[in-house]
């Protein structure tokens, strides 16, 4: 079970209002934390770049079945190279075609805040019933459509811990959050895009796939959410889903996407690749960067695949 630093769950519900940015950016407001990030902010990212390199920070699109991946993206080929087929058309050419279900825990992807409903309600007090069989009529992805430029930061768990990765069910504390910071000389500000890496994927690499699930992944405990909430940050970010799993509670399963979707409006970038970007921050003793997402505009959406993309 996770540790939840004795929160009880009716703590934890109490957040939802505590912590709440309903109305702060007014009653029609579709960006939630995103507000967080100014041109002056965007200026201060771009300024940070000194040597130009970058980094993805996503998975390939994962197109194969497996215990963490149940619903895998279809890629069809519709034209390929095959002796004959170029002779079909007057332009040679290769085509295909593929389908995605974003959400779960096999692809990086962004979290419209139409995404999770609490109490019949979604992100600044839009009711559930709003996201219909034609798609969300508010909090939808393309909202974010000019996309999200602002300062990256990563916190790095596993080597402040002198370890590779977390287990499954481990949960990270604000105390974790803030020896971090001192750690690396860097402190977490207003508009950031917040990465958190737990090692996932060097343990995925050890011991192999996990229903995640089913069987756990690390993450931040709900006692951080006021930790959140605090420095204002635009977006967060995992290498699992931001929460630890299981959560600990009985009817909260998920109180980090919870709140931080629903109550303080921040969208989430579940499963980054965080390792190069660990690599890249550890070579530099840097743990900042700029930082750009480029979401799809999917018209009425409740996420997108994307590619995030750090420069140092």
């Amino acid at each position: 079970m996770a540790v939840n630093d004795d929160l009880t769950e009716a703590q934890v519900e109490e957040f939802f209002s505590t912590l709440s940015n309903w109305g702060k950016w007014g009653a029609n407001d579709q960006l939630g934390a995103l507000n967080y990030i100014t041109s002056e902010k965007r200026t201060q990212a771009a300024a940070g770049v000194q040597d130009g390199h970058s980094v993805s920070l996503s998975l390939p699109l994962a197109t194969h079945h497996g215990p963490d991946n149940p619903t895998p993206v279809m890629h069809l080929m519709m034209k390929t190279g095959a002796p004959g087929e170029e002779s079909l058309v007057p332009l040679p050419y290769s085509a295909d075609y593929f389908a995605i279900a974003p959400h779960g825990v096999a692809n990086t992807h962004i979290d419209a805040l139409c995404h999770v409903f609490h109490n019949d309600k979604m992100y600044n007090g839009y009711p559930s019933s709003d996201v219909t069989a034609q798609g969300a009529l508010n909090g939808a992805i393309h909202s974010i459509k000019n996309g999200i430029v602002s300062r990256g930061v990563l916190i790095d768990i596993p080597p402040l811990k002198n370890r590779d990765y977390l287990e499954p069910g481990e949960a990270i504390t604000p105390a974790d959050l803030e020896a971090a910071e001192q750690a690396g000389n860097f402190k977490v500000e207003e508009g950031d895009v917040l990465f958190v890496r737990t090692g996932r994927h060097v343990r995925q690499k050890a011991q192999g796939n996990w229903d995640a699930l089913q069987d756990g992944l690390a993450g931040l405990g709900a006692a951080c959410l006021p930790w959140i909430h605090e420095r204002k940050i635009a977006v967060l970010g995992c290498d699992g889903v931001s929460d630890v799993v299981p959560s600990g509670y009985d009817n909260l399963i998920m109180p980090i996407h919870s709140c931080t979707l629903v109550a303080m409006g921040i969208h989430l970038l579940d499963n980054c690749l965080l390792d190069d970007l660990s690599m890249a921050c550890a070579a530099r003793s840097r743990w900042t960067f700029m930082l750009t997402v480029a979401p799809l505009v999917l018209v009425k959406g409740t996420a997108s695949p994307v590619n995030p993309i750090a420069v140092f």
